[in-house]
């Protein structure tokens, strides 16, 4: 007989005893892929340790960092160093070339020097707030007699002629970049040299007095001056705005804009390039972003 004592029932009692000794839940079941990824991932962090790689080497993650500046001195992110003379200088020439499906000789590339390239300051950042800063060093000690005065004066400051033109992608782009110079625009007006809301007439206008810095789009920029409203005789600093729009294109990459944009360039800018009376800033990073897809144009295209 029994001691009178009733057993407890077991705990597992209730389970399936194919289960006995296996915890509830969802079967799982390991794959060699998983097993193979996870020592393939102890294996890497094993290798970087004994590199002394991660955190544990604050002198390499250091370098690591400084390693990830592009070739033309750029950063990712909203700081952005200029480029050298000469690296801005190489790209717009290759971009020029490749786009327009020329080469140059030997001969016109010797004709372009550092000196057509503006000198961007690396100590600030190429931003709207420092743009103005970037174009008072460019003009020295003479920059308010260029960019603050408002008369005009026969033989020297002609009706619509800039000393500074800024060239972008858009009529907000070109906007914006504007808004950097308002304190040298209370007194003499800064021009808006786009369609967006903006008829010729009213344009044309506006030239007919003195003009220190405009602001516009390749393709209205071009037919103000095929009209002969906007003059050139002034004309000493070309700022091209580099910076991608949000789907990555550029001045140089946008459909249809990189062609006007060249139109204009090849039309009334690259010889006063080449002859070293015009200066060209590339204000932005230099990256191609995104090209044309297609069917590659030729030079006669």
């Amino acid at each position: 007989m029994g001691s009178g004592k009733a057993k407890k029932p077991s705990k597992l009692s209730h389970r399936n005893p194919k289960n006995k000794g296996r915890p509830i839940g969802p079967k799982t079941k390991k794959t060699k892929a998983d097993s193979h990824t996870k020592s393939k991932k102890k294996k890497e962090k094993k290798q970087r340790l004994s590199n002394g790689g991660g955190n544990g080497n604050p002198t390499d993650e250091k370098a690591s960092n400084q390693n990830s500046q592009n070739d033309n001195g750029l950063r990712d992110g909203a700081e952005v160093q200029p480029a050298s003379a000469s690296a801005q200088l190489s790209f717009f020439l290759d971009k020029f070339q490749s786009a327009n499906g020329v080469q140059l000789s030997s001969l016109e590339l010797e004709s372009f020097n550092d000196k057509c390239i503006l000198d961007l300051s690396e100590s600030l950042d190429q931003d709207v707030s420092s743009l103005l800063k970037h174009v008072k060093e460019a003009f020295g000690p003479s920059w308010k007699q260029e960019l603050c005065g408002k008369d005009l004066a026969d033989g020297k400051i002609d009706p619509g002629s800039p000393a500074v033109l800024i060239i972008s992608t858009s009529a907000l782009r070109a906007i914006e970049l504007l808004r950097g110079f308002r304190l040298l625009t209370n007194e003499c007006r800064a021009a808006k040299l786009f369609s967006k809301h903006m008829k010729v007439e009213e344009q044309v206008s506006l030239l007919k007095n003195r003009i220190n810095i405009a602001s516009g789009t390749p393709n209205r920029i071009k037919k103000l001056i095929d009209i002969e409203a906007l003059g050139l005789s002034r004309l000493s600093v070309i700022v091209l705005d580099m910076h991608p729009d949000v789907k990555g294109y550029s001045l140089i990459t946008l459909p249809q804009v990189r062609d006007e944009f060249w139109d204009l360039y090849k039309n009334y800018f690259h010889d006063r390039l080449q002859q070293g009376s015009l200066r060209l800033g590339l204000y932005g990073p230099l990256t191609s972003g995104k090209e044309l897809k297609g069917k590659k144009r030729g030079p006669n295209e």
